[in-house]
């Protein structure tokens, strides 16, 4: 597994100016909790397609929408018929590198083939709302692959997958629903649009983690290997949705910070919070 630094995980909705929805600008260094909670997570899916044409992609979003996906919506500013040459080097920073094989060179020479581009933008999130939001998320993504989407990439944390680990997560994200199984649903919702590990100042972290309404979390580089400080961190996620941020802390002797290696108009900020465990 590749630790890919934060300074390369450029995502494209940096470069082409998307903002998250923030009341007031503060410095990441001295946020505190209460202005860490002007901030609304949203979510922001690429799709791209295998024609010069956006008519299927957009048709299947649109009725994606009405059926179900009330508040997401077509970004017609940036979506575009015609290929995005930033497209190859932007999916190569952000495959998943956790899941073994979650994309292959199938998938790789579809996005360099790809002939447009279609963006769908989230509503801004509550905390109590992200799983259920990110759940709906999934429902699209299965959607535009229907629909011929040739690859998708989550660019609110940076992260791809090839389209059989999309299916995987697909299939699970329905099977946590019809389980009524919250928890599962968060966690299959992380583990679709969170990217994990990167380096931070001598931590590891995660990225994306607010998406289903958890804090990051940020274990020493010195814990162990990188699959093992993975482990910690999926870990870690799961107590937090089983048994409360508080206990978590307590447990594992950790510390929660809103200081952000991240911007706070960057959709990578997280409002609730870095967990850190100690060195």
């Amino acid at each position: 597994m590749r630790i890919l630094r934060r300074a390369l995980l450029g995502s494209l909705w940096a470069m082409i100016g998307w903002k998250p929805s923030f009341a007031a600008q503060v410095s990441p260094e001295t946020m505190t909790q209460e202005e860490a909670s002007s901030v609304t997570p949203r979510h922001v899916l690429c799709f791209l397609g295998r024609d010069r044409d956006l008519s299927r992609l957009s048709e299947a979003a649109g009725k994606a929408i009405h059926d179900f996906a009330t508040g997401f919506s077509i970004d017609e500013d940036y979506s575009q018929a015609e290929p995005d040459d930033r497209m190859s080097r932007s999916f190569d920073v952000c495959w998943d590198r956790v899941e073994p094989d979650a994309w292959s060179e199938t998938d790789e020479k579809a996005v360099a083939a790809h002939q447009s581009v279609l963006y769908i933008l989230g509503p801004s999130m509550a905390q109590a709302e992200t799983v259920k939001v990110s759940m709906t998320a999934l429902r699209i993504v299965e959607r535009l692959i229907e629909a011929g989407a040739v690859a998708v990439k989550g660019e609110s944390a940076g992260i791809a997958h090839g389209l059989d680990r999309w299916r995987a997560l697909i299939r699970q994200g329905a099977e946590a629903q019809k389980a009524g199984d919250p928890l599962a649903e968060q966690r299959i919702g992380r583990l679709a649009f969170a990217k994990r590990p990167l380096s931070a100042r001598g931590y590891l972290e995660s990225v994306g983690f607010h998406l289903v309404g958890l804090p990051e979390v940020y274990v020493p580089e010195t814990a162990g290997s990188e699959r093992q400080v993975v482990a910690i961190m999926d870990a870690v996620a799961d107590e937090i949705g089983k048994q409360g941020l508080d206990p978590t802390l307590k447990a594992r002797g950790a510390s929660l910070t809103f200081d952000s290696t991240y911007e706070v108009d960057e959709f990578k900020f997280n409002p609730y919070g870095v967990l850190k465990l100690a060195g």
